[in-house]
């Protein structure tokens, strides 16, 4: 059964994938990304006091713990802006491979400040993202000289921040429940997003997306933030069942289950996503995304 569970992180993740990029198409084309995020903190806001309710011992944290909880939460955030930016310029099935950076970032950060290591086998695993990064960054023609540096760069800022707030935890060994942990967590973002609505033009964004169609960008929002916490807690459970390294690498996956979906919701449901079907395109999404998987496969074997 952890197969089963270890797939609802990927298959979920991807779902939300889309979610994000309708949610930017739809309500965002003329807003700036940060106001999206501040939808992103009220809801971790709402959930503040029902995990209180069921969780009783949120507060008996040590200040120090919930100090690095919460900076891991506003650098949650601070990933998923640089992202939600990438993704207003890029298909989704282009991003998801390029998310996979963060496993590299991961493992760079864990050398220097952990003294985690790598073998043979992860370097090489390390070479095929880059390589799967690479081949996504290129342009329509496939030309290396112009490879989409805006993107790139949000990309690689994205996911390096994300791999410092893992690198994080594990630094200062926070060894509280996955609950806790979340709830600081959502106190973490809605700092961020505090700090964001500080700012008078994010501000006036937001109010005005409010008073037009609050109850469709809170719900779809809502909606998104329970997938991502449902595939979370599927992988977090398939890893009690089977070893980290296997699970790590059924997640590896969900480029292709975005890849999958794109097409999908362009041949039947364009009205909710497009994606460009072309020969060249598929060819050069179909090889980033296996070498991308391929490798992140590869990192998460056991360790040198």
């Amino acid at each position: 059964m952890w197969l089963l569970y270890a797939f609802t992180g990927p298959v979920l993740w991807a779902v939300s994938t889309h979610i994000d990029k309708y949610l930017v198409e739809r309500f965002f084309r003329n807003s700036d990304t940060a106001v999206l995020m501040v939808f992103t903190a009220l809801i971790g806001l709402l959930m503040l006091p029902a995990i209180a309710l069921f969780v009783p011992d949120v507060l008996g944290v040590r200040a120090g713990d919930i100090a690095v909880m919460a900076a891991s939460g506003a650098l949650y955030m601070g990933a998923m802006l640089l992202y939600l930016r990438a993704i207003q310029s890029e298909e989704a099935s282009v991003v998801a491979p390029l998310f996979q950076m963060s496993t590299l970032f991961t493992f760079a950060l864990a050398y220097l400040f952990l003294g985690e290591t790598l073998n043979l086998a992860q370097l090489g695993g390390a070479a095929l993202v880059i390589a799967g990064a690479l081949s996504l960054s290129l342009d329509r023609k496939l030309r290396l000289w112009r490879l989409k540096l805006r993107f790139v760069g949000l990309m690689l800022g994205a996911t390096f921040v994300l791999a410092l707030s893992s690198v994080l935890f594990k630094l200062f060994a926070v060894r509280d429940t996955f609950w806790v942990t979340t709830f600081w967590i959502y106190a973490g973002e809605g700092l961020f997003g505090i700090g964001i609505m500080a700012v008078p033009r994010y501000r006036a964004q937001f109010v005005g997306l409010f008073r037009k169609s609050p109850g469709a960008v809170l719900a779809i929002n809502g909606a998104n933030e329970l997938i991502n916490l449902g595939g979370s807690l599927g992988v977090r459970f398939a890893s009690l069942l089977a070893p980290v390294a296997l699970v790590s690498a059924v997640s590896s996956t969900s480029t292709l289950f975005v890849f999958a979906i794109g097409i999908v919701l362009t041949r039947f449901f364009p009205q909710l996503g497009r994606e460009d079907l072309s020969r060249a395109a598929l060819l050069q999404k179909g090889l980033g995304a296996v070498l991308v998987a391929g490798g992140v496969a590869l990192l998460g074997g056991p360790a040198g």
